[in-house]
């Protein structure tokens, strides 16, 4: 069941280049014409960055920025995101907004977000849609009214519409499961991706060959050797002598022998998490019952992982194969990712949405409960490509593909773990578990 397996040494040398203006450009038209408004008006703050950054580059730091799309294209930013616009990834009108800016900061001039709107062009008789953060689907809200937005941009659509507009919410166009432009990525999406997954694996692989009994939980973090990347969530890294809170961020707390533990960290592209403990080997019955049943469910889902597959079908396998097990999944057992963490999923109980070719996704099997003083959990992103896009990314990226092709080999023969054609894996080695922090090499393999 646990085998010597050392962690493999390839990786990709140097981040991908970044993405061109003409791929922006190419994104800014999808939204247009899948939205079929005469403008879509785009939010993004500091925590829900990830529509606006895929249409831009744009990267809301400190305040609230917006995305005015339309017969010409604008930017509206606060006072700290001047600076910023040298960032954007294709040309912008840009507008100031000082209502944006932060607390006590200067507004004396251009106050007004709907004085801006009116100026950018925005006027009545017009549609306009509008894309938020995340969408209600139709069982849950009483109109169709965009939601996850902030009510002072609605105010401000209105104002500068005189009243007399026609407001959607289309934030489907960028994040629905199967047809948002954010779950579809082309050859340079995914090599930029695999850079953050990779470095989200290595940052974790350090923490739980360093991790030792008698440091705080800050100095295990610390192990990570964080080096700027963007965040897609907080760094994690707690441990106990109970169950542990996966979510949580270290503390000063000094960890124990025998611990329970867990660390993860997400950058754009992919998070990875491991869960275990921390000692040198765990008792042959809950390698049993909960090790290997984790694993073996693991093994389902990656191989489940096919072109035209329904999220629906995975969901139902998963749960059948944990039907009897001291545990099931907490939340969905797979879900896509992006510039954010989680942007959505087609793996939901009667989904019929199927797997695409150009989604990222991450494997996360969370299970709801393990004895005490354990904690079980092992995540890793991969995305899906058919022969073509396959071939897009080998051009594209030549030494990644040779990255991607030997980590499948490692899967397979270190591992035993045989993956369809069309998965590739991102992280840097993908379903590789050791449930003892202390003997890190020794990992679950499928026998």
């Amino acid at each position: 069941m646990l085998h010597y397996r050392p962690m493999p040494t390839y990786l990709l040398q140097q981040p991908p280049p970044a993405l061109v203006a003409a791929t922006y450009e190419a994104r800014i038209a999808a939204l247009k014409a899948a939205a079929g408004c005469d403008w879509v008006v785009v939010y993004g703050d500091r925590e829900h960055v990830a529509d606006i950054t895929f249409l831009s580059n744009f990267d809301t730091r400190f305040e609230e920025a917006i995305l005015v799309l339309g017969p010409k294209n604008a930017v509206i930013v606060g006072n700290e995101g001047l600076g910023y616009v040298p960032m954007l990834g294709t040309s912008y009108d840009v507008h100031l907004s000082q209502s944006l800016g932060l607390m006590g900061q200067d507004r004396s001039r251009f106050p007004r977000l709907s004085a801006v709107l009116r100026t950018i062009g925005l006027a009545a008789g017009q549609k306009i849609g509008v894309v938020g953060w995340k969408y209600l689907e139709p069982n849950e809200q009483d109109d169709d009214q965009p939601a996850y937005v902030p009510a002072m941009l609605l105010s401000a659509i209105k104002a500068a519409c005189d009243g007399a507009c026609s407001l959607r919410d289309v934030t489907y166009c960028m994040s629905h499961p199967v047809h948002g432009l954010r779950s579809q990525n082309d050859a340079p999406q995914i090599a930029l991706f695999s850079w953050g997954a990779q470095r989200a694996a290595l940052a974790v692989d350090r923490v739980v060959r360093g991790t030792r009994a008698g440091m705080s939980e800050y100095q295990a973090a610390a192990l990570m050797q964080y080096e700027g990347d963007p965040l897609s969530c907080h760094v994690m890294m707690s441990g106990d002598q109970t169950q542990v809170l996966g979510l949580r961020s270290p503390s000063a707390r000094l960890l124990q022998a025998n611990d329970a533990v867990t660390s993860a960290v997400g950058f754009r592209g992919g998070l990875c998490c491991r869960a275990g403990v921390l000692a040198d080997q765990v008792a042959p019955s809950y390698l049993s019952d909960y090790v290997d049943t984790y694993m073996q469910t693991q093994v389902l889902w990656y191989e489940s992982l096919k072109i035209g597959m329904s999220g629906g079908e995975i969901h139902k396998r998963v749960m059948q194969r944990l039907a009897h097990a001291p545990f099931k999944p907490s939340l969905n057992p797979g879900h896509l990712g992006s510039i954010d963490e989680w942007s959505h999923t087609p793996i939901r109980p009667d989904s019929d949405d199927p797997i695409r070719s150009g989604m990222l996704l991450q494997c996360d099997i969370i299970p709801d409960t393990t004895p005490v003083g354990t904690a079980l959990n092992c995540e890793d992103t991969v995305v899906i490509a058919d022969a073509n896009l396959r071939a897009q990314l080998a051009s594209h990226s030549p030494e990644l593909w040779q990255v991607i092709k030997a980590r499948r080999d490692y899967m397979r023969t270190a591992l035993g773990i045989v993956l369809p054609e069309e998965v590739l894996p991102l992280s840097l080695a993908n379903a590789r578990y050791a449930p003892a922090w202390l003997q890190p090499d020794m990992v679950w393999v499928k026998e």
